[in-house]
């Protein structure tokens, strides 16, 4: 029997539910998922507090069963041709500058939910032209034309997640590295102008060495923006975390990422795909 790791010090994150709770009614009036609540994210406080949210489209169900995440799986009901609208009504109500959009997986569908995407920027940018959105998106099985739709839809950063070494990929359910690399090679081919993104959660046994690698594949796929951050277990039912990494290490793949030559990362313990996604726009430090 595995032994449970306890969580350490430096991973026990306080929560603002008055904040978290303000935010929440405002969505639920909208009719609107965040991914930030789905996945249960650490952040959550902290981004609805500074009115930074992840919304989440295409429903709330994955066709895909990932053993490392928290999102409901199994089959998605009928597509809501209303989100992008709701979107935008989040948007505004949020007053949001900077807008991140993410979705579950949903293989059912011809293009992924690409126009639907696209269909979101639209409405965001019908609304006020200067807020900058950035897309985190499935593979869409490598799809060309769902693909094309996306890389042009307007979004300034589009991301894709690798999340972890290719040795590891058992906990990526129906995705296959070489095929989310080529996704981000395909997006940054098809739009020179768009910045891609990528993500990995560290923990799951990967070796430094495996890591130096992948950070490789993503700058030769053109690849600049990078999150690094530690992977927790939703449940016991998940896969389980092989190492706590230590701040002061997280510190060092991300200077180590900087040297590569990532245009800008973050890397810390409770670093996630979307969190303080504004600064990657803006550049800061």
């Amino acid at each position: 029997m595995t032994k449970v790791q306890r969580k350490p010090e430096w991973l026990h994150k306080k929560l603002n539910f008055t904040q978290k709770k303000d935010v929440e009614q405002k969505l639920k009036s909208i009719g609107i998922h965040t991914v930030c609540q789905e996945a249960m994210c650490p952040n959550i406080s902290e981004c609805f507090s500074n009115k930074n949210a992840t919304f989440m489209i295409l429903g709330d169900t994955c066709t895909r069963k990932c053993s490392f995440c928290n999102v409901n799986k199994g089959k998605p009901n009928e597509l809501d041709l209303d989100e992008p609208q709701k979107v935008a009504d989040a948007v505004k109500a949020l007053g949001l500058r900077h807008v991140v959009i993410t979705s579950v997986t949903r293989d059912d569908l011809s293009d992924g939910g690409a126009e639907i995407f696209r269909r979101c920027v639209e409405a965001i940018k019908n609304m006020d032209e200067q807020i900058t959105v950035e897309l985190l998106i499935p593979d869409l099985k490598n799809n060309i034309k769902a693909l094309e739709v996306v890389a042009n839809c307007g979004a300034e950063i589009i991301g894709h997640n690798m999340e972890t070494v290719p040795r590891l990929y058992e906990v990526r359910k129906g995705a296959h590295y070489a095929r989310s690399l080529e996704v981000l090679k395909t997006l940054k081919s098809l739009n020179p102008k768009v910045k891609t993104k990528s993500a990995l959660m560290l923990g799951l046994g990967e070796r430094e060495d495996e890591l130096r690698m992948v950070l490789q594949d993503l700058l030769d796929a053109d690849c600049t923006l990078l999150t690094m951050g530690q992977y927790l277990a939703p449940s016991k039912s998940h896969v389980s975390v092989k190492e706590y990494i230590k701040p002061e290490k997280f510190e060092e793949f991300g200077d180590m990422a900087k040297g590569m030559g990532f245009e800008f990362v973050k890397s810390s313990p409770y670093t996630r795909s979307s969190y303080m996604a504004h600064e990657y726009f803006k550049g800061k430090k």
